[in-house]
This record gives structure tokens, C-alpha cells and sequence, in this order.
């Protein structure tokens, strides 16, 4: 009994000396070595979904804060005047295409033309062939007076008529062949407005498809920032929604421990509205740029640092699987570790993809 004094001093010794040691590994805020904190907020991409072109609003399908995925309807735009366009420009679009078709029978029957023309040449050649035949005979007899002088000179005017004739037959065939191709113009000219008159088609037909605004990814809807019934200008905005697929926590750090951030450097999140849970994430970005630190950090001597932002990004593999529970805003404490070989703290051991 008397040694227990003696014995209960040598303990506290011990106590005090193993907690002297501890906490000259901790770090000024209570953490390891190689570990540092800063707090933040839970941030994602904004998307403003936008009307392409303007016009009224008929209808806004979500409500603020529902989750949706790529591809949901979203938002209506009246597509009434563009219905009426693209009735005009189908229109226009087969009056194109029959064109085409009467072009290319106006084709076929000035090749056909050309053919007549090609013949008649060949017969008025045979005709004057035949009268010149005659009118050198005539022309031989004469000079016996075997015939004539009024058949030598019918003879004459036949050959001169069949040479007429054949020249005639050369102009028309000539004419058919011009013709022909004038003909084939038309095909290229109609065959154009065919391709303007689809592509008119198609033109309404996007601007219709775009009159219906949907989900450019997964995310969760901030602000209806219009309402039905409203007439937009082009790029009037009507929906605010967040990629949810893509979140991360900015925060500042000071110089001397921003210095030591690489990207991919481990980060595990702690959100206040879960503090039992990290969140593993990893450094997606630091700023090259110092600033002084923001007004959330309420002590003067911290004031008088410069930091550096630097921006956490979470796994996407991982916010796929918590996906329709990821909110963004929420505030919480991001821990960095610096030092590869430091050891997470107790409370920073229990992650969710443990």
C-alpha cells in the first residue's frame, strides 16, 4: 500500500510522455503529419438549357430539384409556325422532284428530235445524191442534144432544191442536238432544287427537334427560369440544372502546404450533413495563381495568407453509384494528404467504398 503513490506517478510519467509523443505527430489542427484540412462546398458544372431559336413556351416538364437523366424531355417550345414551314418546304420539295421527271422526259423527246433530225439528213443527203446523179446525165446528153434544155434545167433546180433541203435537214439537226442539251440543264437546274428544297426539309425538321429541349446528361434541376406560355428570344433560357456526374469540392490552402499538392494527390471529403463517411476523391486542380484567403475563414492572422484554390474532384464511377442522393451546396471538410506515407485518421478510415 505504501509503494502505490510511486507506482501511480510512474504511470502518469508514462502517460505523459506517450502523450507528449502523439501529439508532436499531430499536426497544429489535431492531425497527422502530412495531412491538412480546409473547408469547402460540394460544387458541380451548371447547364443553362437554352431555346435555340425563339418563340412561346408550351409546356416545362420538371420541377425544381428532380433528378433526370440524359435524354428526358425537360421543356416544350410551340412548334406550330415551324409545322406550317415544313409543310411549305415538302411542297416545294416535290414540285422539285417533278421537275426532275419532266425535265428528263423533255430530254427523251428532244433525243428523239435529234434522231428525226439524223435521219432526214441522211434522206435529203440520198436526194441530192440522186439529183446531182441526174443532172450530170442531162448535163452529158445535152451536149448531144439527146434531151432538152428544159430537162437540163428542171434537172438543175432539183439539185439545187435537194441541196436546200439537205442544209435544211443539217440546221434541224443541229437545232435538236442544242436542244438536247438545254434539256439536260433543266435536269441539273431541277435536280438543285430538289437538293435545296430537302434541304429546307431537313433544316425545319432540326429547328423542330430543337424546339424540344432534353437532357444534355444526368443531373439534378436548380431552376425553372421560365415558365409556359412565355414568349423566349434565341438563347432564352428556361431550365438551370446541375452535371451531377461531375462534383468536386473547391478550398484554399496556404503557400507552404499548396506547394506540396500534385494533381491526383489523395482527398477524403467529410460532409457535415455525414460525418461518419469519407468521400474519396482526388486533386483535379490548383490554381497557379495566389490569392488572399476568402472571407469564410473568420481569423485576422489567416487573413494575412495567401492561398491557393484547389479543386477535389470525386470518382465518377463512385457518384454513378450514389447518384440520385448527390446534392451540391453541401458544406464539409476536405483532408489532403500530402505525405503519401501518412496514415489516414481513425475517423477518416470508414469510406464509402468500403
Amino acid at each position: 500500500m505504501k509503494l502505490q503513490p510511486k507506482w501511480l506517478a510512474l504511470a502518469a510519467a508514462i502517460v505523459a510522455v506517450a502523450g507528449w509523443t502523439a501529439f508532436g505527430r499531430l499536426s497544429p489542427n489535431g492531425l497527422p503529419e502530412g495531412i491538412v484540412s480546409a473547408n469547402g462546398r460540394l460544387e458541380a458544372v451548371d447547364i443553362d438549357i437554352a431555346a435555340k431559336t425563339g418563340g412561346r413556351l408550351e409546356d416545362v416538364l420538371v420541377s425544381e430539384g428532380d433528378f433526370v437523366t440524359a435524354g428526358d424531355v425537360l421543356a416544350q417550345m410551340d412548334t406550330t409556325e415551324l409545322a406550317a414551314l415544313r409543310a411549305e418546304a415538302a411542297a416545294q420539295l416535290r414540285r422539285a422532284e417533278i421537275s426532275v421527271g419532266t425535265a428528263q422526259s423533255l430530254v427523251a423527246q428532244r433525243q428523239a428530235e435529234f434522231e428525226a433530225a439524223e435521219a432526214n439528213v441522211a434522206l435529203q443527203q440520198a436526194d441530192l445524191d440522186a439529183a446531182a446523179t441526174r443532172l450530170e446525165r442531162s448535163e452529158q446528153l445535152a451536149q448531144n442534144s439527146t434531151v432538152s434544155q428544159q430537162t437540163l434545167d428542171d434537172d438543175r433546180a432539183a439539185e439545187r432544191r435537194a441541196q436546200a433541203a439537205l442544209a435544211s435537214a443539217t440546221a434541224s439537226q443541229a437545232a435538236a442536238k442544242v436542244a438536247i442539251g438545254s434539256a439536260e440543264a433543266m435536269i441539273v437546274d431541277a435536280q438543285a432544287s430538289v437538293e435545296a428544297a430537302r434541304a429546307s426539309v431537313t433544316r425545319i425538321e432540326a429547328q423542330i427537334a430543337d424546339a424540344t429541349l432534353t437532357a444534355p446528361r444526368d443531373g439534378r434541376v436548380q431552376y425553372r427560369l421560365a415558365e409556359p406560355g412565355e414568349v423566349l428570344g434565341s438563347g432564352g433560357r428556361v431550365i438551370n440544372m446541375i452535371d451531377v456526374s461531375s462534383v468536386y469540392m473547391s478550398f484554399f490552402l496556404p503557400t507552404e502546404e499548396a506547394g506540396r499538392v500534385g494533381i491526383g494527390t489523395e482527398v477524403r471529403l467529410v460532409m457535415d450533413a455525414a460525418p461518419e463517411i469519407a468521400i474519396p476523391a482526388s486533386v483535379s486542380f490548383v490554381s497557379d495563381v495566389a490569392q488572399f484567403t476568402p472571407r469564410t475563414v473568420e481569423t485576422e492572422q489567416e487573413r494575412l495568407k495567401l492561398t491557393f484554390r484547389v479543386r477535389a474532384r470525386i470518382d465518377p464511377e463512385l457518384l454513378q453509384r450514389y447518384i440520385k442522393q448527390v446534392k451540391t451546396g453541401l458544406p464539409g471538410m476536405a483532408y489532403v494528404r500530402l505525405d503519401p506515407e501518412a496514415a489516414w485518421p481513425e475517423f477518416l478510415q470508414q469510406t464509402l467504398i468500403e
